[in-house]
């Protein structure tokens, strides 16, 4: 499993996510699986990323948390949580999305 975290440096929750994500991945079990940070730097890198803002995280690729939007650019992103709007998913919505993406994974034919 390949977990990406794409950020750009002014702002503040891509720090929040990397956290949440790194205490879902123990919770998990999978503390063994490392997390590449990508800076994200100028509007048109993100805009050739498919970047809808910071931070996102993409597992194998796939963002599990999907934007409404597809606007991408250099701003902070925004999640729905339990909780109300919020700068980084939960530690729950990370076990969660991991959990679901690992099943998926294991019932998935392998590829010949």
């Amino acid at each position: 499993m390949d977990i990406e975290l794409l950020y750009f440096a002014g702002c503040p929750n891509w720090t929040v996510a990397q956290e949440h994500l790194t205490e879902a991945l123990a919770a998990a079990d999978l503390s063994d699986l490392g997390v590449k940070l990508r800076a994200v730097e100028t509007d048109e890198e993100a805009r050739a990323l498919h970047f809808p803002g910071s931070p996102t995280i993409r597992i194998d690729g796939q963002d599990p948390f999907p934007a409404a939007t597809e606007t991408y650019g250099l701003t902070c992103r925004v999640y729905s949580t339990p909780g109300g709007l919020a700068g980084a998913p939960t530690v729950e919505q990370f076990v969660q999305a991991l959990t679901r993406l690992l099943s998926l994974e294991r019932t998935s034919p392998a590829p010949r």
